[in-house]
């Protein structure tokens, strides 16, 4: 039998109640499994992708993923002159954990990225907690990073591994004169002690020498025990997007293989496993428009693309147009999309989107054999 990908129903976790009163603009979902009815997602609101209102959102659904209501903020109250992002995660023992980041905002005419040298402002990086499914969250902890960075990418929720160690997937970001004292590379934090501390660190990508960046790594623990990570390569200088690239942990994340191609040209992918042992990769593909999913096999080391499906249509990623990398990025249309099982077959998927001129939060739900 022919292995497929199948969409059997779309609709919307966010989308803006009143336009024409207000702009309203949805990025970067999460999305946590409580039930099998209980859903939980958190998303970023703001005027604009770099808006000086931008935050993070809680969204729950009961009724197993179908409708949604949004709740309100995810922080009771935040720094001043500030804006913040949050991904989050379930952890084993059912606390959800949030891996955030404060975003500086010193120059409220200026946004978070500088045009001229595609450096950030400055990122202070946070874990809050939530006992309750979601409902109330801890005071934020400040992380102390294991190596030194003006500002840092918030691209991925905190991993827990078998043995309990948790692993906080970031990558190093230039500072807003350009200033990179580490240089380019994709990380992951280590902590021992459910993180309260982060003493050490990993590299899953490294483009120090070469000077691309690794974005948006989605790291994942597989079956067997070994860790995989996935990224985006992306030249800052030139706005192109590379082949994506992946590499294995067989040692619990203390190190990683030297990279390895996929076979396909994916932005923001993200990865998980289905009970089967399979990989469904979601992403936005570069070299054709739209919201893609791959089935793949690994075969000891080896990736083995088995079959693709456009899953959403919806307008082209943009990302390459012309402009510098940075406005090439700021550009995009549609993409970080999140994931969770339903059933052994079934997986519901959200992503943010550009449609009739509004961002939205939209949810699919995918059928596989």
């Amino acid at each position: 039998m022919s292995e497929t990908i199948r969409v059997c129903e779309t609709g919307l976790v966010y989308r803006n109640p009143k336009p024409y009163l207000r702009s309203r603009m949805a990025y970067h979902p999460s999305l946590v499994k409580l039930s099998d009815r209980e859903f939980l997602a958190t998303f970023d609101l703001g005027e604009a992708v770099e808006a000086l209102d931008y935050h993070t959102v809680v969204a729950r659904s009961l009724d197993g993923g179908w409708t949604w209501m949004v709740e309100g903020p995810l922080l009771a109250s935040t720094p001043p002159c500030t804006t913040h992002t949050v991904r989050v995660s379930r952890m084993a023992d059912g606390t959800l954990v949030g891996f955030g980041g404060w975003h500086h905002r010193r120059d409220p005419e200026a946004g978070l990225v500088n045009r001229e040298t595609g450096g950030c402002v400055p990122v202070t990086l946070f874990l809050v907690r939530s006992f309750d499914g979601g409902r109330q969250w801890t005071e934020p902890e400040v992380i102390q990073p294991p190596l030194l960075s003006p500002a840092w990418e918030i691209c991925h929720p905190v991993v827990e591994l078998a043995d309990g160690r948790w692993l906080a997937p970031t990558a190093t970001w230039r500072g807003w004169e350009g200033e990179n004292p580490s240089g380019e590379q994709a990380v992951v934090f280590i902590s021992d002690d459910r993180g309260r501390s982060w003493p050490a660190f990993s590299r899953t990508f490294d483009g120090r020498l070469t000077g691309l960046s690794h974005l948006e790594q989605s790291v994942l623990p597989l079956q067997d025990g070994r860790i995989l990570a996935v990224c985006w390569v992306f030249d800052m200088r030139t706005g192109e997007t590379l082949p994506t690239r992946y590499t294995l942990s067989f040692d619990g994340g203390e190190t990683f293989l030297a990279p390895r191609l996929t076979g396909f040209w994916a932005e923001t992918c993200k990865v998980m496993q289905l009970p089967d042992g399979r990989l469904l990769c979601v992403y936005r593909r570069y070299d054709r428009p739209g919201l893609w999913a791959t089935l793949v096999e690994l075969e000891g080391e080896r990736w083995v693309n088995v079959t693709h499906t456009l899953l959403w249509s919806g307008a082209s990623g943009c990302s390459r147009s012309g402009g510098r990398g940075v406005e090439r990025l700021s550009r995009l249309t549609f993409g970080y999309p999140s994931m969770c099982p339903i059933s052994a077959s079934e997986v519901l998927i959200l992503f943010w989107c550009q449609e009739e001129c509004l961002t939205n939060i939209r949810w699919l739900r995918i059928e596989i054999s």
